[in-house]
């Protein structure tokens, strides 16, 4: 069981660091008004509905309705235990925890197959680099890696290491340090033989390359052959601590840099992030031999709104960039394409033409998603060709039909009309027959203006009751005398939201533990994360801090009022049913007590 952190630790922790500081290395935030407000990371949206007040120290979503402390946004983010959470605040704020056991170790909120599984992969991981840069073993294939430009710097940054040609030596090791051999075939790092049940390892004699996670743990290898061994590059399988769907490599190391330039570049694989980093560019990711994936465009989203593509130029590399900029823009994201020359890559060009010059020809150079889209369709076509020329003018047209900004479309058209010598008129009338053409026909319907963007609670109007209990609570997490007051005032009565009443309950026991009003403090108190919601969601409401003795007497009002009207419902139910019973003297003494209650509203 996790040791217990106390309580004046947890809130030295909450007061020391800054909650707009830690959500915004996984959030694009952006100031207004006294709030902070981006795009959800916990559902997928293209609004940010995602707001963080530094007043309060709270964050809620008016999407989905996630909400809570600092705290509680690590747990959901991460995955972590409140411990460990409270590990990695304290930690960010220098403030010492004497922890022992599973609250001080490595992802304690992991089922323990996992751990076990990333525990191996660790420590294969500093054996792999190890032998690379320490041991005459691994001296040949440092200088292979020498001579192909790579740097001492490098290699350590990324860990890169070296596999040993041994069928058996990371069996005999993880075997050693206790991880059953059932676990480690689970985990990819050993093969279990068919014919006789024995293992052996799955990478043997090659560089190797650590993939990490998000969170930095090691969770899969990529091994490249040093000779003409086939294949070249042999990757882990996928496990339930690997998934190439949502692993993007060196997002770890990247995140900073990529939140600092607001840009993020995208690779098609990681031997280019590796070049590409040795040339300056630090904000480089790749995807896992695999296509872009909306969980990948998801990730990037959450944490800039810019992303570069740079793919091979070979044909297979425009037509991944051409789909992973197409899903990336619809996505909502800005594209840019960097065009790399015939037939190289990232580190063919960095060897032939040096580091400055991709950073400024190629990524500093890169181009509009639309002036990609025109070479792109540009290939395979011979212009000269009048039914060529045609269907290329064809599909620009549609691309330039989708372009939200007039400028935009009126530079493309010009462009388009000078290059073949066509009237702009006519490519205008064209354009605008396309956009009718894909614009569903609505009847009587007014053109909507456009109106700038703006960032506020979703319109979701609640009965009087609803928002009555919710300004009692806020107001009560602010004040014991006013929270017993309106004890005093319920007169034994509840309130007649579930999550309401029991969000009151856990207060009036905060208090009687001698605690003093601090919302923040009670977030943390409260264990259920469904009334953290509610209490962040109460949190974001606009309201003056101060409350009268007249307004606190209409909020009780309303709540009893409520229970009093439903109360005449049933009566009145009631009272038809004694009707169709023909016992009339019953529905009149009913149909008395109902106008003694509709008197008490």
């Amino acid at each position: 069981m996790a040791e217990r952190i106390a309580e004046e630790k947890v809130n030295e922790i909450r007061q020391a660091v800054e909650i707009v500081d830690v959500i915004g290395d996984y959030v694009q935030l952006k100031k207004q008004g006294r709030n902070y407000f981006g795009l959800c990371p916990f559902h997928g949206e293209n609004s940010p509905s995602f707001s963080v007040s530094p007043d309060k120290q709270i964050y809620h979503c008016f999407g989905c309705g996630a909400g809570g402390n600092v705290f509680s946004f690590l747990m959901d983010i991460d995955g972590l235990s409140f411990q460990e959470a409270a590990v990695k605040l304290a930690d960010r704020a220098n403030i010492e925890l004497k922890l022992e056991g599973q609250a001080a170790g490595r992802n304690p909120q992991l089922p323990e197959g996992s751990k076990q599984m990333i525990e191996a992969h660790e420590l294969l991981r500093k054996f792999y680099h190890h032998l690379l840069v320490n041991t005459k073993e691994g001296q040949d294939a440092l200088e292979y890696l020498l001579n192909r430009g790579f740097t001492q710097e490098s290699i350590d940054r990324f860990q890169i290491g070296y596999a040993l040609p041994s069928w058996d030596f990371s069996v005999k090791l993880l075997e050693k340090r206790g991880f059953s051999l059932e676990l480690i075939v689970k985990a990819g790092l050993v093969i279990q033989r068919e014919n006789d049940g024995t293992y052996f390892d799955r990478f043997r004699n090659r560089i190797m390359f650590p993939i990490l996670d998000h969170q930095g743990n090691t969770i899969a290898f990529s091994g490249r052959a040093m000779g003409d061994e086939e294949p070249k590059y042999l990757n882990s399988p996928e496990t339930q601590i690997f998934n190439k769907s949502k692993t993007l490599y060196n997002f770890h190391l990247a995140r900073g840099s990529i939140r600092k330039q607001q840009q993020a570049v995208l690779f098609e694989g990681f031997a280019d992030v590796i070049s590409a980093n040795r040339a300056g560019v630090e904000n480089g990711v790749a995807t896992m031999g695999t296509s872009l994936t909306e969980e990948h465009i998801s990730l990037l989203k959450r944490n800039v709104q810019a992303v570069t593509v740079c793919y091979d130029s070979d044909k297979a590399g425009i037509e991944a960039a051409f789909r992973a900029s197409s899903m990336l823009s619809k996505a909502g994201v800005t594209v840019r394409v960097a065009m790399m020359p015939d037939g190289m890559d990232p580190d063919d060009f960095i060897k032939m033409h040096g580091e400055e010059k991709f950073r400024n020809d190629i990524i500093g150079s890169s181009a509009t998603l639309m002036a990609f889209k025109l070479i792109y369709y540009r290939r395979g076509k011979n212009l000269q060709n009048e039914g060529d020329r045609l269907q290329y003018i064809e599909e620009v047209l549609k691309e330039i039909s989708t372009l939200d900004k007039a400028v935009e479309k009126d530079l493309y058209l010009r462009q388009l009309a000078n290059e073949f010598s066509l009237s702009l008129d006519a490519l205008i009338q064209q354009l605008n027959q396309l956009v009718q053409a894909s614009t569903p026909k609505k009847q009587n319907q007014p053109r909507p203006e456009s109106r700038p963007v703006s960032y506020t609670r979703k319109s979701d109007l609640k009965p009087a009751y609803h928002t009555a209990e919710r300004r009692m609570i806020y107001h009560m997490m602010r004040d014991a005398d006013i929270a017993y007051k309106v004890q005093e005032m319920l007169a034994g009565s509840t309130l007649n939201i579930d999550e309401h009443q029991a969000i009151i309950t856990y207060l009036f026991a905060y208090y009687e533990k001698g605690h003093d009003p601090d919302p923040g403090a009670f977030l943390n108190y409260l264990q259920d994360n469904k009334l953290k919601r509610v209490v962040a969601d109460i949190e974001m409401m606009p309201l003056n801090e101060e409350i009268s003795d007249q307004e606190l007497s209409d909020y009780i009002k309303q709540v009893l009022n409520y229970q009093k009207m439903l109360k005449i419902k049933e009566k009145m139910a009631e009272q038809k049913q004694a009707e169709r019973q023909n016992d009339f003297l019953r529905a009149a003494a009913i149909a008395t007590e109902i106008i003694h209650l509709r008197k008490t509203l």
